[in-house]
């Protein structure tokens, strides 16, 4: 009824509304803010109601998880993950095939050199010639 209205009007149904007995826009409820309030009051008790339910639901079902574990000596993901990374981590240290390290022990360590290049060398001569020049 509206439309036919509004096409025979030629879109003033805003005037015609009022003389037919429509509501007014301007018309405003003066409880319509405390219902507002009310309306979005009960919608957060829904919504809070069911976080609680779900809440609720999934503890029920991780304790059957739980239970089907225990009983097949079953371990959760994150159990496996990290026994995996221990056990990776263990068999690494005295495998040839490690990971390498980003700067090997020793290299790139600015500590007290207290050798000189003399001394490294005299370390790898064989005794009689270590024996000739430490009697200098």
């Amino acid at each position: 009824m509206n439309f036919v209205m509004k096409q025979a009007l030629g879109g003033a149904t805003k005037d015609m509304g009022k003389m037919l007995g429509g509501e007014d826009a301007g018309e405003k409820d003066p409880d319509a803010e405390k219902k507002e309030e009310e309306r979005q009051e009960a919608l957060r008790q829904q919504e809070d109601e069911r976080k609680a339910k779900y809440a609720k639901m999934e503890a029920e079902r991780e304790g059957v998880r739980q239970g089907i574990r225990d009983k097949y000596g079953i371990k959760k993901k994150e159990e496996k993950e990290a026994e995996a990374a221990a056990a990776l981590e263990q068999a690494a240290e005295g495998s040839l095939t490690r990971p390498k390290k980003a700067v090997p022990t020793g290299c790139g360590d600015d500590e007290e050199e207290d050798e000189s290049i003399v001394d490294t060398v005299m370390k790898f001569l064989p005794g009689p010639l270590m024996d000739m020049f430490s009697k200098k």
